[in-house]
């Protein structure tokens, strides 16, 4: 399992790889590295997805660097976050805490 302490030890720009897909999403919601790492920084783990393939997953509720709600979706190793994506959440799909998805 993935610990936000791991996280926060390779929390660098330059410890960050993005594919361009994550970089394409990231500039369409106007989110910056800036804001990941920001997020990861005052973020915390809710969600952790062990299972996934190549490496496991996990979903980081923080603060972007305007202080928004952020959610980063990352795996790691012992040299690199890697991002998978990052967005606003949107308050139809989540609850008021931003940690549990609305039932429908």
């Amino acid at each position: 399992m993935i610990t936000i302490e791991q996280l926060k030890t390779l929390n660098r720009a330059e410890n960050i790889a993005i594919t361009e897909h994550a970089r394409i999403r990231l500039y369409e919601r106007n989110i910056t590295i800036d804001d990941i790492v920001h997020g990861i920084d005052t973020g915390e783990i809710i969600k952790q997805y062990p299972d996934d393939k190549p490496l496991a997953i996990c979903l980081i509720l923080g603060l972007s660097v305007k202080a928004e709600n952020i959610h980063i979706v990352v795996s790691c190793d012992a040299d690199f976050i890697y991002l998978i994506t990052g967005y606003f959440p949107n308050p139809d799909i989540w609850e008021r805490d931003l940690k549990t998805r609305k039932e429908h």
